[in-house]
């Protein structure tokens, strides 16, 4: 289990982390939140990499972690990178080769390992990254934003790995696009300004918006009762819609809410 009580992170006058209490057991946690949140800060102070201000974390033993900006030395192979990551986790040396091609395999990049990093693609390095991560059979893995700037494919391929490396690990995902932890995660932790806002199942946060998301002809737009967010512009019936958010009661029926519509919900509380 990973528990933080009270822990909180500043940066001169800013405060990053607020009062942090959480509690995990073994299973897949997405960690959403917008840009600012505080989300890497978390997962650095998880990593031991920042020190938090105050408060406690215990558990966080045995970890692997790729960071939102993961980098490597284009001129190694494939698999020199990993033995290069078994000796700094101190994994004995007679285990180095054994140990990165287990890894590879996982994340099917074993037929790869005598090409240089520099062949890669963007999706691969990423799945290099979390082969690294899994050298050592880390009971926590820590990873930060990581289908960002990949296509469709790799994000679908990333999220097949999760569910395959998911078994006795706690594996904490950090993220601020939802679709990459609805389908992916058990349960979702929405961090905001520093603070959780919430921690449960997609479901819930999704019931969380039941009767506050309208569908509304644009050309109605007037007819609106403030306050209101707008979530997007869409298209129903080839007539341009838009897809608003609202605790205000509407002149239109509400339509089905997603999880993302219940997020936004959660984080913009003037609502």
């Amino acid at each position: 289990m990973l528990e933080l009580k009270n822990v909180s992170m500043r940066f001169g006058k800013n405060t990053a982390l607020d009062d942090i209490d959480l509690y995990l057991e073994p299973g897949v946690y997405g960690l959403l939140g917008p840009n600012g949140a505080g989300k890497t800060t978390l997962m650095r102070c998880i990593a031991g990499i920042l020190r938090p201000f105050d408060g406690k974390i215990s558990g966080a033993d045995n970890i692997g972690y790729l960071p939102q900006k993961f980098g490597m030395f284009k001129e190694l192979t494939v698999l020199e990178t990993m033995e290069y990551f078994a000796a700094l986790k101190n994994i004995p040396r007679s285990r180095y080769r054994i140990c990165a091609m287990e890894c590879l395999e996982q994340v099917h990049l074993a037929e790869r390992a005598k090409d240089k990093v520099a062949s890669l693609s963007g999706g691969m390095v990423r799945r290099l990254g979390i082969a690294q991560t899994l050298l050592g059979s880390p009971s926590l893995i820590l990873v930060d934003e990581p289908t960002a700037g990949l296509d469709p494919e790799e994000r679908l391929r990333f999220k097949n790995l999760i569910s395959s490396i998911r078994t006795n690990r706690i594996i904490l995902i950090s993220t601020h696009i939802v679709e990459d932890v609805e389908s992916a995660c058990d349960h979702i932790i929405i961090l905001h300004k520093g603070r959780i806002l919430v921690q449960s199942t997609a479901e819930d946060i999704r019931k969380k918006a039941e009767g506050r998301v309208f569908s509304v002809p644009a050309a109605r737009k007037s007819e609106l009762r403030e306050p209101y967010f707008l979530l997007r512009d869409e298209y129903v019936g080839g007539e341009e819609s838009l897809r608003i958010l609202s605790q205000q009661e509407q002149p239109w029926k509400p339509t089905p809410p997603t999880v993302e519509d219940g997020y936004m919900l959660y984080i913009h509380e003037e609502l």
